[in-house]
C-alpha cells in the first residue's frame, strides 16, 4: 500500500519561504508524475504543480515564477520550494500522484501565511 507522508509546513509572513517534503512508500514513484495539491480554508483541493520522473514541470498560474517542484527519485521524495509566500497561499498542501490521485491521501501539512 503506497503511502505520502507530507511534511515541511507551518507558519510564515508575507514573503516568506518554506520547503514541502514528500516521502512515498513503494515502487510507483519513480514511474509516476508526482504533484502538489492544495486545499484553502472551505475550497476544495487543487492542483498545485506537477513533475514527471523525467523532470519535466508545470505550475499553475497562481504560483508560477514563485514555487518549484523537483524530486529525488532514488528517496522516493518529491519537494516544494515556495517563495514570496502570499497569505491566500494559506492551505493545508498534500502530495499524490498525477493524473489520477492514489485514494489514500497523505495527511498534509499545513501552511499558513499572515499578512
Amino acid at each position: 500500500q503506497v503511502q505520502l507522508v507530507e511534511s515541511g509546513g507551518g507558519l510564515v509572513q508575507t514573503g516568506g519561504s518554506l520547503r514541502l517534503s514528500c516521502a512515498a512508500s513503494g515502487s510507483i514513484f519513480s514511474s509516476n508524475t508526482m504533484a502538489w495539491y492544495r486545499r484553502p480554508p472551505g475550497n476544495q483541493r487543487l492542483l498545485v504543480a506537477r513533475i514527471t520522473s523525467g523532470g519535466s514541470t508545470i505550475y499553475a498560474d497562481s504560483v508560477k515564477g514563485r514555487f518549484t517542484i523537483s524530486r529525488d527519485n532514488a528517496k522516493n521524495t518529491v519537494y516544494l520550494q515556495m517563495n514570496s509566500l502570499k497569505p491566500e497561499d494559506t492551505a493545508v498542501y498534500y502530495c499524490n500522484t498525477y493524473p489520477l490521485p492514489r485514494p489514500s491521501w497523505g495527511q498534509g501539512t499545513q501552511v499558513t501565511v499572515s499578512s
